[in-house]
């Protein structure tokens, strides 16, 4: 019933819009069970991402997908993998393939066996060796020319040329502000993981800290709840 009325069902790789749907039916069972919230509609031009399945090859600097074809990649992939899926995304003018791939766990010598991690706003980790790694600040770093940039776009028309080359370097920017917090929270995770057996972290309310105006945009530039995921995932 629908494939008739829109003639572009055709053009896309079915996988697209049924991944769609097996992450709206994720996305309800979460809600019903009370682990998150309603789901939102996906607005187009925000978080675009796609799964795709099938005959997927991984060459040198390149891959194969489905109804695509071979696409370059700019940095060269791992050898001998066939991903049985790939998830391509969009952010700001850069697109971006991610697919899972399996490695034998290495084990590397432990420094300490157990250390405790205590979070703050001032230096993001103070660990109980002694050892103080400073965070990025990367918003902070960055949020005159953010601020500047959004001024500027204030009085632009909506849609028009002017504003989507605005929004776009807008974007480009937030995602910047985003890859330096990221490259910093995976840097000291991996260290963690790799030399101590055992992380202790502290019981952080951060849904309660980002109400808290005076703090929330420190938390938020630190980056709390990612390094708490990240840690849970390396250990």
């Amino acid at each position: 019933m629908v494939k008739p009325n829109n003639c572009w069902y055709y053009e896309v790789s079915k996988c697209a819009p049924q991944y769609a749907l097996r992450h709206l039916s994720v996305a309800w069972k979460r809600c019903f069970s009370k682990v998150s919230g309603q789901p939102q509609f996906k607005k187009k031009g925000r978080d675009d991402s796609f799964t795709l399945d099938g005959s997927i090859t991984v060459g040198f600097n390149r891959i194969k997908l489905p109804r695509i074809g071979w696409v370059k990649t700019f940095e060269i992939l791992p050898d001998n993998t066939h991903p049985k899926s790939v998830t391509i995304s969009r952010k700001a003018n850069r697109w971006f393939v991610s697919f899972k791939v399996e490695r034998e766990p290495q084990s590397t010598e432990k420094l300490v066996d157990v250390v405790g991690v205590d979070l703050g706003i001032k230096s993001l980790a103070t660990l109980s060796t002694g050892e103080v790694f400073v965070g990025a600040k990367s918003y902070k770093k960055l949020e005159a020319k953010l601020s500047r940039l959004q001024y500027l776009n204030r009085h632009k028309v909506k849609f028009s040329q002017n504003w989507k080359k605005a929004q776009l370097k807008i974007s480009q920017l937030h995602n910047r502000i985003a890859n330096i917090r990221k490259d910093t929270l995976h840097k000291l995770t991996t260290y963690l993981a790799k030399n101590h057996s055992q992380i202790v972290i502290e019981d952080l309310n951060v849904s309660g800290m980002m109400s808290n105006h005076k703090l929330a945009k420190a938390v938020a530039d630190m980056g709390f709840y990612e390094f708490r995921r990240q840690a849970r995932v390396q250990v």
